[in-house]
């Protein structure tokens, strides 16, 4: 797994701390260089009080790891380290953040206008949701990851694993249940579609 590269951004005395303990860090630290392609910004709160770090903080969409005195609370920071802190734990919140993006993003999938939550099998629209069964999921991401029909042979493979001369209504009646079901809660009749050459979205 590649390090990660950390911008770190505060005081002079929150930068030379770090940069002391740059050989145990478990990422790449970068000090004050905002040009930099870096995964996260680690900064201590002083840092908001420089308008040039406050203004790239805060137009920054990478994650945020805040520095702080305990229970001080800074709005649109992912994280906090709770001054005095210990290397072990800047190692593991830098980690942990990092990770928990990462599940996240590959959690929550955009779908035409729907929203599909993977871990919850939430299938959203708005404040309406209905929940799908796994295969279901897998026939989603199918269709996704392919911008022309699929044929019911290669669901077949793909999703079930079946040979392709397997002579079953199981996509049929799968798709069926799907459509069926965000006909009903959507009023969606044209969410999943076919032709001659397949099933698409």
């Amino acid at each position: 797994m590649h390090r990660l590269n950390v911008l770190i951004l505060g005081p002079a005395s929150f930068i030379s701390t770090l940069n002391e303990l740059r050989p145990f860090l478990k990422f790449n630290a970068l000090f004050e260089n905002i040009n930099a392609n870096y995964n996260i910004i680690l900064f201590h709160v002083d840092a908001l009080k420089d308008k040039k770090q406050k203004e790239l903080i805060e137009s920054n969409d990478n994650i945020k790891i805040c520095a702080r005195e305990k229970n001080n609370i800074i709005e649109n920071c992912d994280e906090y380290l709770n001054l005095p802190v210990t290397l072990k734990e800047i190692n593991f919140i830098v980690e942990n953040s990092a990770a928990k993006k990462k599940f996240n993003k590959n959690s929550f999938i955009e779908i035409k206008s729907y929203l599909l939550n993977k871990n919850e099998k939430k299938f959203s629209k708005s404040e309406n949701f209905i929940i799908l069964t796994e295969k279901e999921i897998q026939l989603l991401e199918l269709f996704l990851n392919n911008n022309k029909p699929i044929s019911k042979d290669k669901i077949l493979s793909s999703v079930w694993n079946y040979s392709t001369d397997a002579d079953t209504h199981t996509v049929e009646t799968h798709i069926y249940r799907l459509r069926k079901k965000i006909a009903d809660k959507f009023m969606d009749n044209n969410f999943i579609n076919n032709n001659k050459d397949g099933y698409y979205l």
